[in-house]
């Protein structure tokens, strides 16, 4: 089996796996072509992988495509789960529109930017000014309610079909983002099975098959805040099987080569 990964450190431990620089994309062209799974595309390059040379992907092209964008990304989930999603309003940047919302949320409320990750671009905003500021960078205001919790939310990290792991992030007393980057802390104590049926019902729902899953729980219900695609590694360390063994295994389970093959040592093309 022929792989060609474009992120090296994403692909670490899978044999056989020759690297190309996503930038170099078009220098190595025959390669690409040549290859049996492309790992690991930017989001530019989706595109022409999947529709212009008909190649297979991981992850694959609705994560992806769904992952880009948490505006598109909460659309999806508010058609297929809309009980366990926050309330959203999502408008464009105009002064009646503006004015709508403040009407509409109560302090304090959420607003976010369409792409970022790692807490990055998340917002609680508190007053009309910090919205209104908010408002001035932002085409799109991506606002929604704010969710009474106990300071912690679960990350569930979906590889392939199957939950690779799961765990809470807690942050720090009073703070408002519990993501690992702004200092939150891990605990595996007490992992909710309702939760985790939730988010592999819905990855298999939307085809997803790498991602990390946000959910917090608030008023006995499970709402699904987000997803990553490409999650952090942080509360993975102590699990048996490695992110890219588990990912591995999931490419073998799916892809049949005509001949057997031998794991080749990696190889990268710079």
């Amino acid at each position: 089996m022929k792989l060609v990964s474009f992120n090296a450190f994403r692909t670490i431990g899978i044999p056989g796996v020759t690297y190309i620089k996503p930038d170099h994309m078009f220098k190595e062209i025959e390669v690409i072509k040549d290859a049996d799974i492309l790992l690991f595309p930017e989001t530019w390059q989706v595109p022409t992988l999947v529709y212009g040379l008909k190649k297979a992907i991981f992850p694959n092209v609705e994560t992806m495509l769904l992952g880009e964008n948490k505006i598109e990304m909460t659309r999806v989930l508010q058609a297929i789960t809309p009980q366990h999603v926050p309330y959203t309003e999502i408008l464009a940047s105009t002064e009646q529109n503006i004015i709508d919302i403040l009407e509409t949320f109560p302090f304090p409320f959420v607003a976010k930017e369409a792409k970022n990750s790692m807490g990055q671009g998340v917002f609680l905003i508190e007053s009309e000014a910090q919205f209104r500021s908010y408002a001035e960078q932002n085409n799109a205001l991506y606002v929604q309610e704010y969710l009474p919790n106990d300071g912690k939310d679960l990350r569930v990290c979906v590889i392939g079909d199957q939950i690779h792991a799961a765990y809470w992030r807690v942050g720090a007393e009073g703070a408002f983002l519990h993501n690992v980057a702004k200092g939150g802390e891990i605990c595996n104590d007490f992992i909710p099975d309702d939760a985790l049926d939730l988010v592999l019902s819905v990855a298999k729902s939307l085809s997803i098959n790498h991602a990390g899953f946000d959910v917090i729980v608030s008023n006995g219900n499970y709402y699904i805040l987000e997803f990553n695609v490409l999650f952090g590694n942080q509360g993975l360390r102590n699990e048996k099987t490695t992110v890219s063994e588990a990912i591995y295994q999931y490419i073998l389970s799916q892809f049949v080569p005509p001949y057997p093959t031998a794991p080749a040592p990696g190889k990268i093309i710079s």
